[in-house]
């Protein structure tokens, strides 16, 4: 029988255990990933504690009425539960003979690796101690579960936590202390005397920093754990971590609580983390670390630094630590060696798990006095080139097929790929700091910093640490990558950079980090603040000073997944490119066209600001044409250098977009630098700057109205672009030119800036007696424009919808200025996202909607996209699917991302 209770929707507390289960892994919304792979994990037979979730739903109850709405509801099922607990393991919660004790933790729908607060060993008070004492005949091991109790229940639940950065958890403070007077190394050195002295400390600094009772009631503390976890799902990291990842907060968390095993009852019993695969590369090997007579939190502490399960992974980590096979062997044994039957049932639960979930696992387990038990499954988190390469493998193995390997790509997680890498030269010559465990692959440069609330003082920054916790999310996140000098590779640092795709290198022993002084030392070197180290993740190797980096090769998997994703999707993907080189870029990330070229970028530079200005200074038609030939050249030495990079595919143009007061000087040295070079007075210069300014440039003299105005600078950019086309004609290149007018409103000014270019195109054709097709549409991005689409339509051969403007112009925001309330706005929750990030598809996604089914209407068959940044984001990727778009446009470094994005909206719909 697999399920323990008969109405599933009356429940708010879901069982599990002994091979059978109230809930199933599809209730992840429910019971949360942990609560629901548990309940999954007891119905195929795999060892799990015995245990309850109590469902999110809960969770939102407490948000919104409180503890006592909570208590009625569920207590009654919470005592049921418990009594089923006690059934299973033959022992009851509360009795000081016999006591059940157990673990809290939560759970969300998503992984989120330390973002929540877990208590073990509750339970646990003076009677019951005696109890397990007389049990198991192991004082150390009562004593040494109680101190550890008392520890995790303090922090989490009463909040006893270091009172400055600068110094340690308190409890760790007692700890270390009593190390240096015993003149010990490791917790397992501690006697049982020094385990009651610690409980005595604990507790005296719980009552001097409180001012309460350490509870000894099991009962109290129970409720106090679930409460504190609930209250968790919206403390500080977590709500950091919902927002980096944008999960909402209405999701809520699962509370699990299960029967305690233990890993630290002595040399037959330990813990650890293992992953089916690597979760840094992809490679498919089993992986993991443990730890002998220790609890599970050592292992993703950080605290010591663990042991490999294999054997082949033991002898890797031995070679970078610099140790010895005989003393690896003697030391430092795999789980493989040291216990070989414990680890063969592992390995076959490892297969199992894969096998039934057809993913990677992230497994956590105990070894309890020779026997085995799984703590919890999950699917694991990974690097961008792990996702690609797991995802890709296991379609190659046929495990899952060509729709699922797609759709278990995360788009945004492949920009990790595009990052630069360390330069193979540089990296010879570079000197080597010291060695850790390469913990998540690739390479980061930065100056140090030892906290990570001030990881953003530089602009680009490594976060050195003893260990990370929880609480330096925030900086972990800002930070370039990470450095530790305890932990392994399933430590926080670790699976937080992984998922973070961050670089990181931890358990790097040889660092000595002096958190007061800020110090970095090894061996006899210093390192301080400020000072530049670069990290090797994939190699484990810290750098000194800053190594050259080269632009990443793209082959292998990424390619297939590449062509993959291009065999779904409808939509194609262009990239706003300004020039040849960024154009090369595009292309070699696949990019179908460039959808957006801003011409205006091509006169800032030096050669050409100069003629620039001049024309914007002449008073009269002729002056302006003058200073218009001279930059014609290097408009079409630009246009001719994009066209070649895109043979054969569409180039969409721009015309000229910003305020002419863009390109004036408004410094006095400039000015006058600018009247002596022109031979006109500097009052002259002032004037014609002081007209050009505006009160609000976003809405003023800019666009089509520009080119209305001085419409000799719509010939001079056509003739620059058709020009262009026809040099590359004779050459035998094929070019297709898409001229864009910006800023349309009214219809009239879309046709006569497309009079004005049709003109001065049969103009360039006699004269170079030789013609190419080219076609004239217009930038969607005035609200106007969207609404009277159909009668632009009649004269636009496409529609580019420039979403960054349209989204200003819609919200009545400026995005320039939008900084001083927009955060706000998201923290209060008036907005879901930031608009200039992802396409707000209620308001403006509409109006990209109608422009799109009334230019349909005024012009069927119309080719219509987006061009704006809007375009390399997943959702908004997926939206444009939805509304029937032709392309997408994005920068160059994006274009793998709504590659795959377009493939899944295909998938999706």
């Amino acid at each position: 029988m697999k399920t323990l209770t008969a109405t599933q929707k009356e429940l708010s507390v879901y069982r599990y255990g002994d091979k059978r289960a109230d809930g199933t892994r599809e209730m992840k919304n429910l019971l949360g990933g942990k609560g629901a792979n548990l309940a999954e994990m007891s119905r195929i037979g795999i060892p799990v504690p015995p245990g309850f979730t109590i469902t999110t739903e809960v969770c939102t109850l407490y948000s919104q009425k409180g503890k006592g709405a909570v208590l009625k509801k569920i207590e009654t099922e919470v005592k049921e539960a418990i009594s089923a607990i006690e059934q299973t393991m033959g022992t009851t919660f509360g009795d000081p003979q016999n006591p059940l004790l157990l673990s809290v933790r939560s759970g969300a729908r998503v992984s989120m690796p330390g973002m929540m607060d877990t208590v073990l060993n509750l339970g646990l008070n003076e009677h019951s101690l005696e109890g397990i004492i007389s049990k198991t005949g192991n004082e150390r091991f009562a004593w040494d579960s109680y101190r550890r109790f008392i520890q995790m229940y303090s922090g989490v639940v009463m909040g006893l936590k270091p009172e400055t950065k600068q110094d340690l958890d308190p409890f760790e403070e007692i700890i270390d202390h009593l190390k240096d007077k015993r003149n010990i190394r490791h917790d397992t050195e501690f006697t049982v005397q020094d385990l009651k002295d610690l409980v005595y400390d604990f507790k005296d600094i719980v009552r001097k920093r409180t001012g309460k009772e350490f509870p000894a009631d099991p009962w109290a503390q129970l409720w106090g754990a679930v409460f504190a976890v609930f209250n968790s799902w919206n403390g500080d990291r977590a709500v950091y971590y919902r927002k980096m990842n944008g999960y909402p907060e209405h999701w809520g968390t699962a509370v699990n609580v299960q029967a305690m095993v233990y890993g630290n009852m002595g040399t037959d019993s330990g813990t650890g983390v293992c992953f089916t695969r690597d979760a840094g590369t992809g490679q498919n090997k089993f992986n993991g670390e443990y730890l002998i007579n220790a609890q599970g939190e050592d292992v993703v502490a950080g605290v010591r630094t663990p042991q490999q399960i294999t054997r082949h992974g033991s002898e890797q980590w031995a070679a970078l630590a610099q140790i010895t096979e005989a003393e690896r062997r003697e030391n430092f044994p795999s789980l493989e060696e040291l216990m070989p039957d414990i680890y063969k049932e592992l390995f076959e639960y490892q297969q199992k798990l894969e096998a039934h979930y057809l993913d990677m696992q992230d497994m956590e387990f105990t070894i309890q006095q020779g026997k085995l038990w799984i703590l919890q499954t999950r699917n694991g988190k990974r690097t961008g080139s792990a996702m690609v390469k797991i995802a890709m493998d296991m379609l190659r193995e046929g495990s899952i097929d060509r729709e699922t390997a797609l759709l278990r790509i995360d788009p945004a997680k492949l920009e990790e790929l595009l990052h630069p890498v360390f330069d193979p030269a540089a990296i010879k010559e570079a000197h080597i700091i010291a060695q850790g465990l390469p913990a998540s692959p690739g390479a980061a440069t930065g100056q140090i910093v030892f906290f990570a609330d001030e990881a953003g003082k530089f602009k680009n920054s490594i976060l050195v640490r003893v260990e990370t916790s929880p609480e330096d999310l925030e900086g972990m996140h800002q930070a370039r990558g990470f450095v530790t000098a305890r932990g392994g590779m399933t430590s926080h640092a670790a699976v937080v950079a992984r998922g973070m795709g961050k670089c990181c290198v931890s358990g790097a022993g040889a660092l000595k980090i002096d958190y007061n002084n800020r110090i970095l030392r090894v061996g006899d070197h210093e390192y301080h603040e400020g000072d530049w180290i670069s990290i090797n993740g994939t190699t484990g190797n810290i750098l000194e000073g800053k190594v050259a980096t080269r632009e990443p090769e793209l082959s292998g998997e990424f390619a297939e997944l590449m062509e993959l994703a291009d065999g779904f999707a409808r939509m194609k993907v262009r990239a706003n490119a300004d020039n040849p080189a960024d154009a090369r870029v595009a292309r070699n990330f696949g990019a179908r066209g460039i959808g957006l070229a801003r011409t205006e970028h091509m006169f800032f530079e030096v050669d050409r600001i100069k003629a620039m200005r001049e024309m914007i200074l002449a008073d009269t038609v002729k002056g302006r044409r003058q200073a218009l030939k001279e930059l014609l050249p290097m408009q079409q030495k630009d246009f001719e250098g994009i066209f070649r990079a895109m043979e054969g595919l569409p180039v969409t143009i721009r015309l000229l977009d910003p305020p002419l007061h863009e390109f004036v000087p408004h410094q006095l040295a400039t000015q006058k630098e600018l009247a002596e070079d022109l031979h006109i007075s500097l009052d002259a210069v002032k004037s014609k700057v002081a007209e050009l300014e505006e009160f609000n440039p976003m809405l003023g003299h800019r666009g089509c109205r520009l080119g209305n105005t001085y419409p000799e600078i719509t010939e001079m950019q056509t003739r620059a672009i058709l020009e262009a086309a026809l040099t590359l004609k004779n050459e035998g290149i094929t070019t297709r030119p898409e001229i864009m007018v910006p800023l349309v409103g009214t219809v009239e000014e879309f046709v006569q800036q497309k009079a004005i270019i049709d003109r001065t195109a049969a103009e360039v054709f006699r004269q170079r007696e030789n013609s190419v097709e080219y076609s004239v549409g217009t930038m969607v991005e005035v609200p106007r424009a969207a609404l009277l689409a159909d009668k632009i339509a009649e004269h636009a051969d496409f529609f580019s919808f420039g979403t960054n403007d349209l989204t200003q112009m819609t919200f009545g925001y400026s995005r320039d200025d939008s900084g001083k309330f927009l955060p706000i706005y998201l923290e209060k929750g008036i907005l879901p996202a930031d608009p200039f990030e992802k396409l707000d598809q209620e308001g403006v996604g509409q109006l990209v909607r109608l422009g799109t089914e009334l230019g349909r209407r005024g012009r069927p068959g119309i080719k219509t996209g987006i061009c704006g940044e809007h375009g390399g984001e997943p959702t908004s990727v997926e939206f444009c699917h939805r509304t029937g778009l032709d392309y997408v446009s994005c920068s160059p470094f994006r274009v793998p991302i709504a590659r795959v994005a377009a493939a899944q909206a295909v998938l999706r719909d």
